[in-house]
């Protein structure tokens, strides 16, 4: 099992780039199944979830191919002939969006059989409003041993207000409703931008979509969705992941290839704590104001302060002067790494869904625990500063989500190393 080794101190230094958004790729990789033409996606990030979506579409019968040598970042899906529409456990066990292939696959099959999703332990991602959203459009959904089994003819447009906003279940939904009868409106829906790339996607296939990246979509379903090929969007929380590294060390870090207005809410935050910002049209520069300053969150829906940035930033109030207080307010079970900062030396308190936060307080290496994606890329961030040599287990997780992650910041400046045993990578 692969460890980072880190040795904290060193300022992060010059140019950094930012990949294809994991969150944006697998429900674009899911879409592929709504038609039997060729897609083509681009900016594809080098992942362990995508190596996953590739395994899982293809026991499915569909032909994938990732890109080597200069098309390293496209994928081919061709879904001509789906012989075995079932996401099996074994394949989508350590993956949460395995749901996002539900509607889809009885969209276009007109059955599914999809293994109940796994991921990280964050917290409930309840997969109900998935059911209750195919069930309205006239789907027949049992549960058995672990699986759904969702049947229909032909789905039917529906009129769906989501109980409590959710990205995969808009996204789920939006799919069905592509090659569903009649009209679709779906009110309170997710507004994040990985919903809005995933409607290009399918605009660019053939759907009638209005309204993605508001409250409330309509969808005009179709007979038949066509092949395309489509760029996925930069992805906003490895951004975040950076610009919070070049901060908590205080350098001079240009973060490159994203998308500066998908992280609205961030520099924000950044600002307050007395961070110097500089925006451009597709990079962000982060340097060095002096001390950091306190300065609280509560992570909300998009446009809000998002939840994959809360660990993260939490990494970055151990640095801050004064008390910073923190609110999570999507997932309840997110505070794992707070005990493995306190290891190495953080003043952290948590109370049901608060975290107060007291600082500056001088970090220490230790050896230490991934529990999640997030929770990992914290990690990274406070051995960038500790005294001394970390020690990070678990790295897989981190794995999931950040590609080339060592690597990046080593071309910065950051002392990072990858150890793997005598059955792991070296």
């Amino acid at each position: 099992m692969d460890k980072f080794v880190i040795r904290g101190g060193n300022p992060l230094l010059g140019t950094i780039k930012v990949s294809g958004a994991k969150n944006s790729a697998l429900p674009c990789m899911a879409a592929a199944i709504l038609t039997e033409d060729e897609v083509i996606l681009e900016n594809i990030p080098q992942v362990n979830d995508i190596e996953t979506e590739r395994k899982l579409l293809t026991s499915m019968g569909a032909e994938v191919e990732l890109g080597y040598g200069r098309a390293q970042h496209r994928t081919r899906i061709k879904c001509a002939i789906l012989s075995d529409p079932v996401a099996k456990y074994e394949i989508v066990k350590t993956m949460r969006a395995s749901s996002l292939v539900l509607g889809p696959l009885i969209a276009r099959t007109g059955i599914a059989r999809v293994a109940m999703p796994g991921g990280c332990a964050i917290g409930g991602r309840p997969i109900d409003l998935h059911i209750n959203g195919l069930e309205a459009m006239g789907a027949t959904i049992t549960q058995d041993h672990g699986y759904l089994e969702a049947r229909a003819d032909r789905l039917k447009g529906a009129h769906i207000v989501f109980d409590k906003i959710t990205v995969t279940g808009t996204e789920d939904l939006l799919m069905a409703a592509t090659l569903a009868e009649g009209e679709s409106i779906f009110e309170n829906c997710a507004r994040e931008p990985e919903v809005t790339d995933l409607a290009a996607l399918l605009i660019a296939m053939g759907a009638k979509i209005e309204g993605a990246g508001t409250g409330t979509i309509r969808i005009q379903g179709v007979s038949k969705l066509h092949g395309a090929r489509h760029r996925i969007n930069p992805d906003r929380i490895e951004a975040g992941t950076f610009l919070i590294a070049g901060a908590i060390t205080g350098g001079d870090l240009n973060v490159d290839c994203c998308e500066p207005k998908h992280l609205g809410a961030l520099i924000t935050k950044l600002e307050q704590c007395g961070v110097k910002i500089d925006v451009g049209t597709d990079h962000v520069r982060v340097r060095s104001g002096g001390e950091l300053k306190a300065a609280d969150i509560t992570t909300e829906e998009y446009p809000g302060f998002p939840t994959d940035m809360q660990a993260q930033y939490m990494a970055l109030a151990t640095q801050a002067e004064g008390t910073s207080t923190v609110i999570e307010n999507i997932f309840e079970n997110r505070y794992m790494h707070v005990q493995e900062l306190i290891r190495m030396g953080a003043n952290i308190t948590i109370s049901g869904r608060t975290a107060t936060v007291r600082g500056k307080t001088p970090l220490q290496s230790a050896a230490v625990m991934c529990s999640d994606l997030r929770a990992s890329a914290s990690l990274v961030l406070a051995a960038l500063v500790a005294d001394g040599e970390t020690i990070l287990d678990r790295i897989y997780h981190l794995d999931r989500g950040y590609e080339h992650f060592e690597e990046k910041l080593r071309g910065v400046g950051a002392q990072i190393r990858r150890m793997g045993d005598v059955f792991g990578r070296k």
